[in-house]
């Protein structure tokens, strides 16, 4: 796959040559009746099928993220390109300034883009680990759950603690990552991280002949049944490491998000949350210690454009 370089936004024929590229590798094909015979119109980049039946425009854009969308594809691929070399993440605003295009128009466009970061389709992605791998998983929590969400009360009953007090992440948001140890990162929000829905995400997600790493975590209490090992170290006691146990991988991973979470992005309504997760995810699955530079993970990027759409109404 060739890597997406500065040269290919230098100007909208080169850009859409990309993106027709990593498409359509053996030339164009109609989005809405899947023909390969089509011919060209007029107007650049537009092509009209040359079945009888359909006789349909397309573009490269038809049918992708970037469907309807009146940004020039040059900054299109800029911004693929900007949001994949950046580990941290790159903020609307400056996505905004960067490109000369409004905020509005910024902000589609970056959430967009994490559409087409996503995994999904009609193939499911791959599990984690398997035989003699390790996959580590913990639960972290990440901003304040939404006030029409709250609750005061705790699943068996009894009231919150007060904030200063030992009582755990009350109204917060749950995420659940899945890391291979030296591989992918698999992240999940959820609505509450219960010992149900912890168990159903690992069962679903990790092969089961791998060794699972966590905390002392009570959530984790069925996966001895489930895995080929459940071992774990005890943070409580001062205990991080014990021979190759440890959940150094998945903590690290938190660590990256958060810091671009609060440092670039600085506030995220929890239903987006999903699709910052899966940019980070992205970003750590297809980084340079796997063998991936900047451009071949925004060429990568680029693919995930096809079948995927996101609406949105209102910038906020």
């Amino acid at each position: 796959m060739k890597p997406v370089t500065k040269a290919d936004f230098a100007d909208e024929t080169s850009a859409r040559k990309v993106f027709e590229d990593l498409r359509w590798p053996n030339g164009p094909v109609c989005h809405h009746c899947g023909s390969e015979k089509h011919y060209a119109t007029k107007k650049p980049g537009r092509y009209r099928c040359a079945n009888p039946e359909c006789r349909k425009d397309f573009t490269v854009m038809t049918g992708t993220v970037m469907e309807r969308s009146h940004v020039p594809i040059h900054k299109w691929l800029e911004a693929f390109s900007i949001m994949c070399e950046s580990k941290k993440g790159v903020s609307s605003l400056q996505l905004q300034r960067h490109l000369g295009i409004s905020y509005k128009a910024a902000w589609f466009l970056s959430h967009r883009i994490r559409e087409a970061m996503r995994d999904g389709g009609l193939t499911p992605p791959p599990m984690l680990g398997g035989g003699g791998k390790i996959v580590e998983a913990d639960e972290t929590y990440f901003g304040n759950v939404e006030p029409a969400n709250r609750r005061t009360m705790r699943t068996r009953g009894t009231p919150f603690i007060k904030k200063g007090k030992r009582g755990g992440p009350a109204n917060k948001r749950a995420i659940v990552s899945l890391v291979e140890r030296g591989g992918r990162v698999r992240s999940f929000h959820v609505a509450s991280a219960n010992k149900d829905s912890v168990t159903e995400i690992v069962r679903d997600n990790i092969n089961h002949e791998s060794r699972l790493h966590t905390d002392e975590s009570r959530l984790y209490g069925n996966a001895a049944s489930i895995f080929e090992a459940h071992e774990s170290v005890k943070h409580s006691r001062k205990e991080y490491v014990r021979g190759d146990v440890h959940t150094n991988s998945v903590e690290g991973f938190f660590s990256i998000f958060k810091r671009g979470m609060r440092g670039n992005y600085q506030h995220c309504k929890e239903k987006h949350l999903h699709r910052y997760l899966a940019e980070f995810d992205f970003r750590y699955n297809y980084r340079v210690r796997l063998g991936y530079n900047d451009g071949e993970r925004a060429a990568i990027a680029v693919k995930g454009i096809e079948g995927k759409r996101l609406t949105y109404r209102q910038p906020h």
